[in-house]
């Protein structure tokens, strides 16, 4: 049997957190000497042996049922992302295959570059694959977070930008949140694509350059980063809060665009709309924009 490590310190952070009343369980005991649920009352809630599921907590278990996943789920109170995470965890891995190593860099198609720049004065906009990848940005995003076409090819990356780019601490009034989040989606991203060679080269020196990483990555949250608010403070117009959607893009695997609005007649909108005033972009500079490959 091949251990599976990264399944057991998942489902161990997971049982750590929830206490025996939040399982809707009233074991007895004693006093603890860890916190959370013991092995064998999630067992017991997940209908296995104890055996079983320590087995299965240890990554010795390579052939799991989805209909013991689905219990273990119920069990550990797995929201729907976390239940994801939990199957691709748990799937049994082929050696030599590479599932989610592609074999050239993702491209944006021109479509999706013209939808860019229609959304340039209504809402910045930027597309990303799973790894968090700038595959393009309009005008308004590059003004608002960062000009990534200014960056080179290996730097265009929306979570390299928040966790090591000195400007980003300054930009985000919520840094530790925001941070925490990529954290979160990185480690989503990591249990769907565990062969991804530049997503675990990424994820390498974000633990070696950012001290917080290792801690909330040891966390075990996971987050698709589907929907949130950020509050910004912007060099040039103030502060403003947006709040972002990130919408997957059917006819192009692993990419999504995210768009970033405020609510209508709030400050935030007459702050967003002085700097897509303020920074209007050049026909030239849209053109080149627009046909600039993006991807590594």
């Amino acid at each position: 049997m091949n251990d599976n490590g990264e399944l057991g310190d998942f489902l161990r952070s997971r049982r750590a957190r929830l206490r025996p009343e939040d399982a809707g369980a009233a074991f007895s005991g004693g006093a603890r000497r860890v916190p959370g649920l013991r092995r064998e009352e999630v067992a017991h809630l997940a209908g296995v042996s104890t055996d079983y599921y320590a087995r299965l907590e240890q990554g010795r278990h390579p052939h799991v049922s989805e209909t013991v996943l689905e219990a273990v789920a119920r069990a550990l109170r797995l929201d729907d992302t976390e239940r994801g995470y939990l199957f691709e965890l748990a799937r049994p891995r082929t050696p030599g295959r590479h599932r989610s190593s592609p074999a050239r860099a993702p491209r944006m198609r021109q479509p999706i570059h013209q939808m860019l720049d229609v959304l340039n004065d209504v809402s910045p906009a930027v597309v990303i694959n799973h790894r968090s990848d700038v595959l393009g940005a309009n005008h308004l995003a590059r003004q608002l977070i960062t000009d990534f076409d200014a960056l080179p090819h290996r730097d265009r990356n929306l979570a390299r930008f928040v966790l090591l780019h000195p400007a980003a601490r300054d930009l985000y009034q919520d840094w530790d949140r925001v941070a925490e989040t990529f954290v979160a989606s990185l480690r989503l991203a990591s249990g769907r694509h565990p062969d991804d060679r530049l997503l675990n080269e990424l994820v390498g020196e974000l633990s070696i350059k950012v001290p917080e990483f290792s801690t909330w990555w040891a966390g075990h949250r996971v987050d698709q980063c589907a929907h949130g608010t950020q509050r910004l403070v912007h060099p040039v117009v103030g502060e403003l809060t947006l709040s972002y959607e990130t919408l997957a893009l059917p006819a192009d695997p692993d990419q999504s665009i995210v768009l970033y609005t405020t609510e209508p007649g709030s400050a935030s909108a007459e702050t967003l709309r002085l700097l897509a005033s303020w920074t209007t972009p050049t026909n030239t500079h849209k053109a080149a924009s627009s046909q600039a490959p993006y991807g590594r």
